[in-house]
């Protein structure tokens, strides 16, 4: 994931429409991902970003109200002037993607996007990694943490990428100020903030931190860690063609799981399974009759 100016953006975007077809475009963002899952699998959601009074900014709202995802830009699109921040992926044959963000004005998100009677009524709070780049949304996290903590609502925290873990290990520390209830973060992630090459070293450093860690392995499952107990999730073999958004679905399917009365190994089965089916196609995002499917199968 590499940050772009604005200028190299629309060089970048015009390149790659010139060249090659748009194959899907979603509202994205690692958190709305994670939370378009769980609203799709059934969970009552809230989302609060900032994106700008233009087209994509248009679409974003619609596709966001459309996965059953209540939001507040209504209210505000129509006031809110600037770029409407992009992430264009490109996806290789080995089903790796890299990623080139601009942030556009969601680098301006900050504490007017935190609406507090949705958020004093939810049973989690969900932070994504990528908040930690500027210092507005990380004014935003904070006074979020502390409403939800005055309110009793739980905390989530993804590091979102291995760059976050990389070059933010302050900033990310600065979000788990207290400890959060939930981490989620994928191994290299895992042992970039910590600073090791040993997995087990990680872990032990993350559990100080957390009272539930979800580590997610790739290919191998993935791990649910408490201070009582260590859950091994299995993985489900597939043929994958396209690797982003597999920890977001991770994520918001596990955090729908909890909410609904699962039990870890539950939670992380729904998840485990739903990671599986979003690597087989192109794109963050199921349909909701995907979600329900999966369900069902379990």
């Amino acid at each position: 994931m590499t940050l772009i100016e604005e200028e190299r953006h629309h060089q970048l975007l015009q390149q790659l429409q010139h060249s090659f077809p748009l194959k899907k475009r979603a509202s994205g963002g690692s958190g709305a991902n994670s939370i378009v899952a769980a609203s799709q699998f059934g969970g009552k959601t809230f989302y609060a970003c900032k994106v700008a009074n233009d087209e994509f900014g248009e679409f974003y709202m619609n596709d966001m109200h459309t996965a059953g995802v209540a939001t507040r830009l209504d209210q505000v699109l129509n006031r809110t002037q600037g770029v409407t921040g992009k992430c264009m992926v490109m996806v290789t044959p080995d089903a790796e993607r890299t990623m080139n963000t601009f942030l556009g004005i969601t680098a301006d998100m900050s504490t007017e996007e935190v609406y507090l009677e949705p958020l004093k009524q939810s049973q989690y709070l969900y932070i994504e990694g990528y908040l930690v780049t500027s210092d507005s949304s990380k004014k935003a996290v904070q006074q979020a943490r502390q409403i939800a903590r005055e309110h009793g609502v739980k905390t989530a925290l993804t590091f979102s990428d291995p760059a976050m873990a990389t070059y933010f290990q302050a900033g990310l520390d600065e979000f788990m100020a207290g400890g959060v209830d939930v981490l989620f973060c994928n191994e290299e992630e895992a042992l970039a903030f910590t600073g090791t090459e040993d997995l087990s070293d990680a872990i032990n450093k993350l559990k100080t931190k957390t009272q539930k860690l979800v580590l997610t392995l790739g290919n191998k499952g993935a791990m649910v860690i408490t201070p009582q107990s260590q859950v091994e999730i299995a993985p489900y073999p597939v043929q994958a063609v396209d690797s982003n958004g597999a920890g977001d679905m991770f994520a918001g399917a596990f955090l729908y799981g909890i909410t609904q009365g699962m039990d870890d190994a539950k939670a992380g089965e729904l998840a485990s399974c739903a990671a599986s089916k979003i690597v087989t196609c192109f794109g963050a995002r199921l349909s909701k009759e995907d979600h329900q499917a999966l369900l069902r199968q379990l």
